[in-house]
């Protein structure tokens, strides 16, 4: 398992020129279409739990909080409140019971007997989970001298781009190496302004599905 860190930005017609100024290299271009998965009360999402089908593949983002190693002043207490932090689950048979166990403590009058993991499709029906976001995008990926750092450079088929600087971090390991390293790459590319910039999931359900977004903005998942 593994701790996603990852810092938003707008991406516009100069990056790609920016990107080349620096020395990126791209390393692939590909696209790929998002199913996101939620019960009709949003119990997962407004946990800031993201369960996600990615071209067959499913996932499992969980938040995490920063941990003691990350410095809490100054500059680097403001950098560090740029960037999101997810543990990313792949095994499915951990996911369905990471899910299933949040599930089940919300709704006490369900069988509390753990079921066996399922294949597919067929466990989503059990605990109501339905799709709540559809939605493909063309990633362009670029890569820097900096160890583990990667650039993506995302548009969706509803109309927006975004760009991400990420660095994946073994579970347990030191976040705060991850931070500088996104900090350093923000200011080769010249990145300015303290505010989050939205990312795509943001701007879908802004788009499509305005009551859900409300309430995540009200637990303060947005």
């Amino acid at each position: 398992m593994s701790v996603e860190v990852e810092r938003k930005f707008v991406s516009n017609a100069d990056t790609l020129k920016t990107l080349e100024e620096i020395g990126a290299v791209c390393v692939g271009q590909r696209q790929f279409r998002d199913q996101y998965f939620d019960n009709p009360k949003f119990d997962l999402t407004l946990r800031d739990m993201w369960l996600r089908k990615r071209e067959g593949c499913w996932e499992l983002k969980c938040p995490t909080t920063a941990n003691g190693t990350e410095k809490s002043s100054g500059e680097q207490s403001k950098a560090a409140a740029l960037c999101s932090r997810y543990r990313e689950i792949t095994d499915l048979p951990e996911i369905q019971q990471r899910v299933k166990e949040v599930i089940k403590d919300i709704c006490e009058d369900r069988e509390t007997e753990a079921s066996p993991p399922q294949e597919e499709e067929s466990w989503l029906g059990e605990i109501n989970l339905v799709c709540f976001a559809d939605f493909t995008t063309v990633r362009q990926s670029f890569t820097l001298e900096e160890k583990g750092v990667q650039i993506d450079l995302d548009q969706a088929d509803f109309g927006y781009q975004v760009g991400e600087i990420e660095v994946l971090v073994p579970e347990g390991e030191d976040v705060q190496s991850a931070l500088e390293k996104i900090e350093r790459t923000a200011g080769k590319l010249g990145l300015t302004g303290d505010q989050q910039v939205e990312g795509k999931m943001n701007v879908y359900l802004q788009r499509n599905h305005p009551e859900h977004y409300a309430k995540l903005l009200s637990k303060h998942v947005f």
